[in-house]
């Protein structure tokens, strides 16, 4: 499989030139040694090596490899990882302005779009899978149903899948704000590796970002922001503005490398490790079962129910494993095609001395709709003061009150912070200590 954008890196490093220009070190990285095969592919836009937002070679050929893997049109890739896909899908679907309707489970990076675009949202709730604790698929009838009540929204912003691993159906959802003349852009962070899988979890979006970073073996930060119906340079225009001037070669180089390994290897291995998640899955207490509960999963996302999150993670730790996250019921394992060897073993044999600590937690509520004092733009830019959670009942956030990870805000800048915010933070056991950012009216 052709590698044109790391074949141009390796051929200028090739030949060996007298290096005057960035990066300072001039190819030759010497402390410490594991870093030394990156020094010679990390250049700056050259004759040969491309400029990433520009049209020519060898970009075109790189990203247009992953459009067509995809089913898009366009590809850009990305070193500011999602959340510069975030802001460039945004940037490029709405106009200040605009109304937006937006799934209230997106990560903060979106809440953040909206005050650096001046969008005003209209929040669509998740339904919350109240024998699960976790929120649920977005349903096609409730995007039609809010686009009939807002016929001037023209913009839809959703996540899928969750950090759980949930997948909506963007295909029904699609078709449905079509019907109303409006684009669809899916945050697909956690999805990069669905469609080796054999899956289209994107299709009919007219836009989606999904973090090569996450779920596939690229470099961190490394995103690809993928487009149908766009303008290409336009496309690359928007990105350049959320995006440093001075991307990574070896981050562009990995994304660049990864496709041609997944689709030579990494595909097969990810399919040997869905099978061994369904094993873990059947033998353990977890989200499963998609056909019981009626919504589809990330057949590689392993999400343990267990009775006390912090303490069953402390306790997995002690034992050399480190999860990817944990809630008050749930520890989430993010498992890749990297997986295939001895680890999932060992990961079962460990949770097989945990067992007694699995099982459905005390039950949690769905996370409040806070009130919306002031827009998200005046209150992220507006003079602000520092006070511990605990005391803010009452005032308006400047910041996002967001448990990380997930990173969604249970309280995002302009809305207010009021007693039943207070209780779901305490329920859910955040630091109620921490200092909160709050406007200064």
């Amino acid at each position: 499989m052709p590698t044109p954008l790391y074949d141009a890196l390796r051929k200028y490093a090739g030949r060996e030139p007298l290096r005057f220009h960035m990066p300072g070190h001039k190819g030759i990285i010497y402390q410490p040694s594991d870093l030394r095969w990156m020094a010679p592919i990390d250049v700056t836009e050259l004759p040969g090596t491309g400029n990433l937002y520009e049209e020519g070679e060898p970009f075109d050929s790189a990203q247009a490899l992953w459009a067509g893997l995809f089913g898009f049109d366009q590809c850009q890739f990305l070193t500011g990882g999602s959340t510069m896909g975030i802001h460039t899908g945004l940037a490029l679907c709405a106009r200040p302005g605009d109304k937006v309707l937006m799934d209230r489970n997106c990560h903060r990076a979106a809440f953040n779009a909206l005050a650096l675009l001046e969008l005003e949202p209209v929040w669509l709730e998740r339904p919350w899978l109240r024998e699960e604790n976790l929120p649920g698929p977005i349903s096609p009838g409730e995007v039609e149903k809010a686009l009939e009540e807002h016929p001037d929204i023209k913009t839809i912003c959703i996540t899928s899948p969750t950090y759980a691993g949930v997948l909506s159906n963007i295909g029904a959802i699609s078709q449905i704000v079509h019907a109303h003349g409006g684009k669809l852009f899916v945050d697909g962070a956690h999805g990069a590796h669905l469609p080796f899988l054999g899956l289209a979890p994107f299709w009919g979006a007219d836009a989606v970002v999904v973090s090569a970073h996450k779920t596939l073996p690229a470099m961190g930060q490394s995103a690809l922001f993928f487009a149908n119906g766009f303008d290409s340079d336009l496309v690359r225009r928007t990105a350049s503005v959320f995006g440093t001037s001075s991307p990574s070669y070896p981050m562009m180089a990995s994304l660049d490398v990864v496709r041609d390994w997944m689709e030579k290897w990494g595909t097969e291995k990810y399919r040997q490790v869905a099978v061994r998640v369904v094993e873990l899955r059947q033998r353990f207490p977890s989200l499963t079962d998609r056909l019981y509960h009626g919504f589809s999963l990330d057949p590689t996302r392993f999400v343990l129910k267990v009775k006390d999150g912090p303490a069953f993670v402390e306790e997995l730790r002690r034992r050399g494993c480190v999860p990817e996250m944990e809630d008050g019921g749930h520890v989430v394992f993010i498992c890749t095609c990297q997986d295939t060897g001895k680890a999932i073993p060992w990961l079962a044999d460990r949770l097989e001395e945990l067992r007694e600590m699995m099982g459905d937690c005390p039950p949690i509520p769905a996370p409040p709709l806070p009130e919306r004092a002031i827009s998200s733009r005046q209150a992220l830019f507006a003079p602000s003061q520092v006070w511990p959670l605990e005391l803010c009942e009452g005032k308006i956030a400047a910041c996002q009150i967001a448990p990380y990870p997930p990173g969604v805000p249970v309280v995002a800048p302009g809305e207010r912070i009021s007693k039943k915010e207070l209780a779901y933070l305490r329920k859910i056991g955040y630091n109620m200590l921490s200092e909160v950012r709050t406007v200064n009216l």
